[in-house]
């Protein structure tokens, strides 16, 4: 949605049935894409979300604060027109799950990774059929053609709007496995993103946290949770 800016000129934002599901309506007029393709939302809690955001709005409309909006947005116009693209955009996580990559010292942090991930790369192996190589370091290690196909297949087995939530989960967090873990209800978000976010906590007891680093966090952590919220309101 960069660039696209309007003033406010609906009296009231609504959720309503339509034959292909379901939409938002400013007064009469039906809401739009920036790709001009017509806003059909798959369950009416989306629209009712989305049509709180609209109607939120004073004055000039401000996309940044309307996440579920442009969430929606780029299903309809980036996911979907693109779909095996975003699939194996989302799937290549699992090639290099942050999951699979191990701090070599100190054995502190070894330990902690090894208590919080292991069982994610244990439910991984026994509910999705996909068994993870682990390493030590930074360089990368080759992971089980099968596992990445079973992985693929999981990831593809999503809508559009899905793999819109599923996409963001998966990018903050740096693993699929996490991702995974939230849109199967296997994890919180909130629980995930602080799985991802070990070593950085690790470091931030080492040697404190500045404010520029804890606001990127905050910001990190919001999108995290919205992408989890956004994927419940799929159905």
């Amino acid at each position: 949605m960069s660039g696209w800016s309007a003033k406010r000129f609906w009296q009231t934002a609504t959720a309503e049935a339509c034959d292909t599901g379901f939409t938002v309506r400013l007064d009469a007029r039906p809401v739009k894409t920036p790709a001009k393709r017509p806003l059909l939302l798959p369950t009416l809690a989306m629209a009712q979300a989305i049509a709180a955001e609209w109607d939120a709005q004073q004055g000039l409309v401000r996309p940044e604060t309307m996440p579920f909006t442009r969430a929606a947005n780029s299903a309809i116009d980036k996911v979907d027109p693109l779909r095996d693209a975003v699939v194996d955009e989302i799937a290549n996580y699992g090639g290099t799950d942050l999951l699979c990559y191990r701090a070599t010292d100190p054995q502190a942090l070894i330990d902690r990774q090894a208590a919080a991930w292991t069982p994610l790369l244990d439910w991984a192996q026994g509910v999705l059929g996909a068994p993870l190589r682990v390493t030590s370091g930074v360089i990368p290690v080759a992971q089980p053609a099968e596992s990445l196909a079973a992985l693929r297949a999981h990831v593809a087995a999503h809508s559009a709007f899905q793999l819109a939530a599923l996409h963001d989960l998966t990018a903050i967090s740096g693993s699929l496995i996490l991702g995974l873990a939230v849109a199967r209800g296997r994890l919180t978000g909130a629980a995930a993103f602080d799985l991802s976010r070990i070593d950085e906590s690790w470091q931030a007891e080492l040697w404190g946290v500045d404010d520029t680093a804890a606001e990127q966090e905050r910001q990190r952590r919001e999108a995290f949770l919205t992408a989890e919220r956004f994927f419940a309101l799929c159905g």
